[in-house]
Formats: C-alpha cells, structure tokens, sequence
C-alpha cells in the first residue's frame, strides 16, 4: 500500500477518528480496505428512515444533516463524524434519514465489518453500544478508587511557613494534617502529631518553619489505587494519614476519618438516624451528609435510579417525622389526611440539590374550623423541610400555600378543571400534579382520585395534545455542528442546565406516555419501561429513550459528585470542555434520541 492509494489515504484518515485509532496497526489497515468510497452531491438522500443500511457510514469531507421522522433537523455532521450507528445496532433498518447538504465524500464501512468490531473490540463496543454495564457495581471500601474516598481538594501551606500558622491552619478548618507544597510540587506531610512531638515536646519556637519538623518525601497513593492499598499501609505503618500524589502533585489526603465516614456513610444509616431525630438540628445532621452519601453512591457506579431513589428515601423519611413532630405539638388531627410529595421528591428522583414541592388532601368530613389545624401542620413541617435543607419551592407549590391544602372534593374539582379546560396555567399545574406520591397519612384518599384523573385526561384529545406542547417547551440542549447550545451569559455562561435541558425533556416524555397509557408509575424510569409493556411507544423507542435517559442522568449525578468532591455545593450546570471527546460524543447522541422521541410525541398529537 503506497501513500498514494485510495486505501493508503483512508488508512491515514481513519488514525485521527476515534475509536479506529485505538485499533493495532495491522487490523486498522484491514479495516481500512474494507471501506468504500461514495460521492453524495449536495441535496442527495444518503438513506431514508426505514431502509436497510449498507453499514456505518463515516464523513471523510463536507456535511450531512440527519433528520427525524417528522423532517425536523436533528444534527448537523462534519468531517470524522459517524452515523447510522443506531439503526445497525438494532435491526439493520435506519431510525433516521441523512441527506448531504453540501458536495460530500463519505466513506462506507458494511454491515459485516462493522458488527464484527463491535464483538471482536472492546473500544468500538463501549463506543457504539449506549447500553450500560451492571457489572462492577457495588460500594464496598476495599474496591473502590482512592480517588472516590477524598472528600475534598487538600489544604497545603509553603514550607517556609511558621508552625505557628501551620496550627492556626489546622484548628481554623478542623483538620488533622496538611500537604506540604512548593510551587505545585508535593514536599511533604505535617501532622498533629508532629506539631506535638516535634514543636511542643522539645519546646521548639513558634516561629520554626515547617520544613523542619515536617514528615518529608511520606508514602503515598495514586489516585488510582483501591481502598484496601489504603487500609493496609494504614495497618502496615500505623499511620493515619496517607496523600495522594500524581506527577508530583499533590491531590488530596486520605485520613482515617474518611474511612469511618466512608463506611458510616449508608442510606439506611440516614434513614436511621433521621427517624430517631429529636429536634430539626438534628434532622439537620443528617441531611447535611447527604453529599457524602451521593459521592459514596456516583463513586460506587450505582444506577442514577438506585442513587436518587435511595436520596429519596431520606427526605421522605425526614418529612414523616417532621410530621410526627407537629402531630405531638398540635395533638391527633381533627379528620384524616394525606401528606403528597411532587416534583422529584414525588417522582424519587432527588438529587443532591433539591427543593421541596408538596400539598396536603383532607377528608371531606372535615369543618371549616379544621382548616386552621392543617395550617399550623402545614407550616410546622414546610419551615422544618427548608430548616434541613429541602428550601421552599420558588413557585409557592406548598402545602403552607392554601390552594394547595384542600379536601378532597376540592381537589377533584382541581383536576376536573384542568382537563376541562388546558390553558396554560392549568398545563403547569397539571404537569406538577400528575406526579404527586403520598408520603405520611391516610393514603387512601388519593388512590381513588389519581385513576378516576388518569382515566378523565387520557379520554381528553385536547388536553393531551396540550400538555404535550407544555412538555415539548423544554428541549435538550442540541446546536448544530455536532456542539451543544450552551448557556450564553451569567454565572453559567458555557455550560448546559442538565437539569432544565437534560432530564426535565424526559421526565415530561414520561410523563405523556403515562397519562396516555393510563399507568399509575410515577418515577420516570419506571413510567418508560411501563409504557413499553403496555404499548404506548415502540420496543426500540423504549429502549433508545431509556439508554438516553440513562446516561443524561448519570452525567448529571457525576458531575454533581465531582462538585462535591473539589468541596462545593452540587448543581445542575455541567461545562462540555470538562467532559472527554468520547463523553461528549454520546451525551449529545443521547440527546438526538430525546429530540427523536418528542418530534414522535409531537407528531402524534397533531390533528389529522
């Protein structure tokens, strides 16, 4: 093969596109022959949705848009850009159809060569198949990354530095020990244990410089290593500080208290701990951990729906016994009630950052003068959730608002209008609504209630079709040339909303396809797999939409755990540029397949 062969140049080609640059030398020149070159004028249909594909096709140069059933344009390719790729992962039929919109040569990869890569090569597997592995999860100390155990960025001080600040240092931030650095590079470990053998002890100067009694050139960890390297130096040495050190650079220190937090840390420990708690304060400590508990869980490779669902559990727990608290200080309520979550705490999809959304349904049997008791019970346990950190709902969707603290007839009545008549607000209310969960109290008196509601809304084509244009108002963040449309200004200014434009699109899916299914699932996963088994949407539009789904939430939780672990508050707002090539590719491939499915969505709710 001379350089100036057509496979020669396509062999050069393929080395800078991943993942064929993972391959060995000689297989990538097998795989190399193996493509064939086509020309598409601009304007010219690559394939059209529904046909077999003759395999993976790969632009070597110009562009191609691929557009969705609907003719909506759903991305815009380049040069090293794949596609076709989920059509021939599923039945070999596109999902899609590509046109080129300018004079394009791609090059074509057939059917056989591909599938054969994807069983033979671990890298084009990982990189074709958006299914996730199970395997490896678990959160057990010994097997997990070092790396997942610092809670925070280290604490250093220069080495010409006094004792003196070295111990304001460590009281000042409640610390046992700190990372001696100059100029980037790690010297050595000082701890309150030198501070005690080494300054006090022998009547040392305050004003010695921390060089002389640090522990130099100590034993470390890189930041790949497992629990159990930890706990035995620990054991080995006896010591009860070890850093972790990559290149040089210091990156955090792992303690003996992280250990003891790391295994004290559970979901069942909080739980625990939040049912036995005596006052708010100590609610309080318990929520405060939950943090801990989400880096535990991310690092632990855990399902986002086995994460949030356990985070759940907490706040639930919390508002329970908040309840329990106002019933011991007002006395046994006058009739029964129901206290009902929404939002993400309805739908146990709680995250690291939450607020609370919440209402409360009274027995009809109730007299006007009972309201003023589900009043004071409703402020009570509001101000104890904003009090631990579940802060009041911006848009006043709470129980101390007296709308939504109501008996039930007034309730039926809600619902009634709002399917009557789907005007905007109605829409909003709904959407919030229909993802309501009992949470303490007599859960009876919403069960008849939510299926006489589903059955009504399901029966009403108009109000379907509205709520599917409220849900459609929420769009995953997709910009042209296989970017993302990142937030322009403000604090956040290139980042995208992983919460607004990642899971809130599919959150409002799921929640269409439970209403026209009439299914009773709240939790949004759990509503994608049951309007699979009912029929509501396709076997491989389930699937596509619950891998999507998957992987946009999962983003969202690591990043959340990787704030946690640089010692900030977690949010919402993820930077592409801190996400790999290979993250970024199928982020926003996950992406086109939510854009797919409300293009669907949308097209199904269109008269006609």
């Amino acid at each position: 093969m001379t350089d100036d062969t057509p496979d020669a140049r396509i062999l050069a080609f393929l080395e800078t596109v991943h993942p064929y640059d993972t391959l060995p030398k000689d297989e990538l020149a097998r795989v190399a022959g193996s493509f064939v070159r086509r020309e598409y004028p601009a304007g010219a249909e690559v394939y059209h949705e529904g046909e077999p594909l003759l395999g993976l096709y790969l632009v070597k140069s110009g562009a191609v848009e691929v557009l969705d059933s609907a003719g909506s344009l759903v991305s815009l390719l380049g040069p090293r850009n794949s596609f076709g790729e989920r059509g021939l992962m599923r039945d070999g039929l596109a999902l899609t159809t590509a046109r080129a919109t300018e004079d394009s040569v791609l090059i074509l990869l057939p059917v056989a060569e591909f599938r054969r890569l994807v069983a033979t090569s671990p890298a084009f597997e990982r990189f074709f198949n958006r299914g996730r592995s199970v395997e490896g999860r678990g959160s057990d100390l010994v097997t997990r990354k070092v790396a997942d155990l610092m809670a925070r960025k280290p604490i250093s001080i220069p080495p010409e530095a006094s004792v003196f600040e070295a111990a304001q240092i460590m009281r000042d931030r409640h610390i046992s020990s700190l990372g001696v650095v100059d100029r980037g590079r790690f010297l050595g470990i000082l701890t309150n244990r030198d501070l005690t053998n080494k300054v006090l002890a022998e009547g040392r100067d305050p004003a010695t410089p921390v060089h002389a009694v640090m522990t130099p050139d100590p034993i470390s960890l890189p930041p790949d290593a497992l629990g159990s390297d930890v706990l035995h130096l620990m054991l080995e040495r006896r010591i009860g500080h070890l850093p972790v050190v990559r290149d040089g650079e210091l990156l955090g220190m792992i303690t003996q208290t992280d250990l003891t937090r790391f295994q004290a840390v559970s979901s069942a420990v909080l739980v625990r701990d939040a049912a036995t708690a005596e006052t708010v304060a100590d609610m309080a400590a318990v929520t405060a951990r939950i943090p801990q508990l989400l880096l535990q869980l991310v690092g632990g490779n855990n399902a986002h729906e086995i994460v949030t669902r356990l985070i759940t559990d907490i706040a639930d727990t919390v508002t329970r016994r908040l309840l329990a608290m106002a019933e011991a200080e007002l006395g046994p309520p006058p009739v029964p009630y129901l206290w009902l979550a929404c939002g993400s705490q309805g739908r146990q999809e709680q995250t690291g950052v939450s607020d609370q959304d919440n209402c409360i349904m009274i027995d009809d049997a109730m007299q006007p003068e009972d309201m003023a008791y589900f009043h004071r019970l409703a402020r009570i346990v509001s101000d104890g959730l904003n009090a631990v950190g579940y802060y009041y709902c911006p848009g006043d969707m709470m129980a101390t608002n007296p709308k939504w603290c109501q008996p039930v007839r007034v309730w039926r009545d809600y619902f009634q209008g709002w399917v009557a008549r789907p005007d905007p607000m109605a829409q909003m209310l709904a959407s919030v609504m229909f993802d309501l969960r009992p949470i303490g109290g007599a859960t009876a008196l919403f069960r008849d209630l939510q299926a006489e509601t589903l059955e009504n809304a399901s029966r009403n084509s108009i109000f379907v079709a509205h709520m599917i244009a409220n849900s459609l108002k929420h769009t995953p963040p997709l910009g042209l040339l296989r970017g993302f449309a990142t937030i322009r200004s403000g604090e956040h200014r290139n980042h995208i909303d992983m919460k607004l434009n990642g899971v809130v699109p599919v959150v409002d899916l799921g929640r269409i396809y439970a209403l026209r299914g009439k299914l009773t699932a709240v939790n949004t996963r759990a509503r994608l797999l049951a309007a699979e088994e009912a029929g509501v949407i396709s076997v491989s539009g389930a699937r596509d939409l619950i891998e999507a789904y998957d992987l946009i939430a999962e983003t969202r939780l690591k990043n959340q755990a990787a704030l946690v672990r640089m010692g900030r508050k977690p949010d919402n707002f993820l930077a592409p540029s801190d996400l790999s090539d290979f993250e970024r590719s199928h982020l926003r491939d996950a992406f086109v397949v939510v854009r797919t499915m409300q293009s669907s969505a949308a097209g199904r709710a269109a008269p006609g």
